[in-house]
């Protein structure tokens, strides 16, 4: 079995990392999994190419913070292999509104007018869906394919491996992955879910000024959350 999955490659400080999960028999049974759907002419979000998209924008060796999303947008050309992320020129979804919102509260930045979080992940902010694809118009559709298990591993090795990360765990199922993270090690903030649908918790929570404070106080560079 090789690091592949539709013949994408992983950057070369993610395959080090996670080389025992690219041998696990579950691993393989994701890849035959997305091809047989393929073949059966389902259509899967987010391209190929772009499946990885986290790793590939944000090595391991740069990860210093992580936002867990849960599983990509599943209406056409939303997903983009980042959590949160739209391509620019769609229309900001719902969560990423409110996040922008909070951003400006919390540090008076202005709100973007595109939902392209790129910049974040070429700065070290792993934007991590627990699962890697979906089903066109099925939320969670590929929730039990084995995803769960590979990106538990992902937060795990960053956990093993790395000292004072700070991980944004908002609402229940991010939160759920808590147990996964040493916090002695690292730095875990919680807030609800910044989905409309979860009520206007998330806004007030301050994540972002003080995810900037924990880094400067381990002097790392603060992110700049401006897009």
């Amino acid at each position: 079995m090789s690091e592949k999955v539709d013949n994408v490659q992983i950057e070369e400080s993610w395959k080090r990392v996670l080389a025992d999960e690219f041998q696990q028999p579950y691993f393989a049974a994701i890849k035959s999994f997305l091809v047989q759907e393929k073949k059966a002419g389902k259509t899967i979000f987010p391209p190929g190419p772009l499946i990885f998209n986290a790793f590939n924008s944000t090595p391991f060796d740069q990860v210093k913070v992580v936002i867990l999303g849960q599983d990509p947008y599943h209406n056409p050309g939303e997903a983009m292999g980042l959590c949160f992320s739209v391509p620019k020129g769609v229309k900001v979804p719902p969560s990423l509104v409110n996040i922008y919102k909070e951003i400006n509260r919390d540090l008076g930045l202005p709100i973007p007018n595109h939902g392209d979080l790129s910049a974040w992940a070429t700065q070290g902010v792993l934007l991590l869906n627990a699962m890697l694809t979906v089903e066109a118009r099925k939320p969670a559709s590929h929730q039990k394919i084995g995803w769960q298990t590979f990106t538990d591993a992902v937060i795990r090795r960053i956990s093993e491996e790395k000292e004072g990360v700070v991980f944004l765990l908002w609402g229940k199922f991010a939160q759920s992955k808590k147990p996964l993270i040493d916090e002695m090690k690292h730095y875990v903030l919680t807030a609800p879910h910044p989905s409309p649908l979860a009520g206007t918790g998330f806004q007030g929570c301050g994540h972002f000024g003080r995810t900037n404070e924990l880094l400067e106080k381990q002097g790392k560079a603060p992110v700049d959350w401006s897009l």
